[in-house]
């Protein structure tokens, strides 16, 4: 199959060449959509000779992983995986992650860290995503492990459905709910997640909420 991995990158200059190192070794068609970084993200990207698009100004993650799930969608992709920027994900984990697709068993596959042991700050952990994760699973209808996780794969079919309009970060929440409207067929898959900084904290989390109930 024709498996597309999809990278949202803004100012990652300083990691998006180990991330891309990684990949080189599979048989993967990589897309990494610099986001209107203010670095050298997309020199850098080039470099590696992957295919790059660029926003030429910052609209967040959603509106990128938008733009290279249509591009991909446009160059015959079967299976389109998307793929944090920041070093976070494993390359060795996409098969397994794609697997459930590959094996005609879902039509979108999301990562979860729950499903195995991560090492996750204990206040993130039970303060921010163990609160997201309930508020996350009534408002979409959908019952996950996780929330947010930005490794993710779609096949053709659930690509094709699924429209990002969220620019920002509520794109996951968003993706959760399409999958339950469009009724896809869905799995969870573990993952291994790697904190390199706290990421998202409690204010990044307020917004995100306040972007989904806004837009709805």
């Amino acid at each position: 199959m024709n498996v597309f991995v999809v990278i949202p990158s803004w100012n990652e200059a300083k990691n998006i060449g180990a991330v891309l190192q990684s990949l080189k070794k599979y048989d993967y068609q990589i897309v990494v959509v610099d986001d209107g970084s203010s670095d050298q993200t997309a020199q850098v990207a080039s470099d590696f000779g992957v295919k790059v698009l660029q926003h030429e100004i910052n609209r967040g993650q959603g509106a990128a992983l938008y733009t290279g799930t249509l591009y991909a969608l446009k160059q015959g992709a079967d299976i389109i995986v998307h793929f944090d920027s920041d070093g976070q994900c494993l390359a060795e984990e996409i098969s397994q992650v794609i697997a459930p697709i590959i094996s005609n068993q879902a039509d979108i596959v999301f990562g979860s860290k729950f499903l195995q042991n991560n090492k996750i700050p204990w206040q993130k952990k039970y303060f921010i995503i163990k609160p997201a994760i309930w508020l996350n699973n009534f408002l979409t209808g959908l019952k996950l492990s996780d929330v947010h996780n930005g490794f993710r794969a779609l096949n053709r079919l659930a690509a094709e459905k699924i429209t990002i309009k969220q620019d920002a970060m509520a794109h996951a929440s968003e993706i959760v709910a399409q999958t339950k409207k469009m009724k896809l067929r869905y799995q969870e898959v573990p993952v291994t997640i790697i904190y390199h900084k706290f990421g998202q904290g409690f204010g990044g989390g307020l917004k995100i909420l306040i972007d989904w109930f806004f837009k709805k």
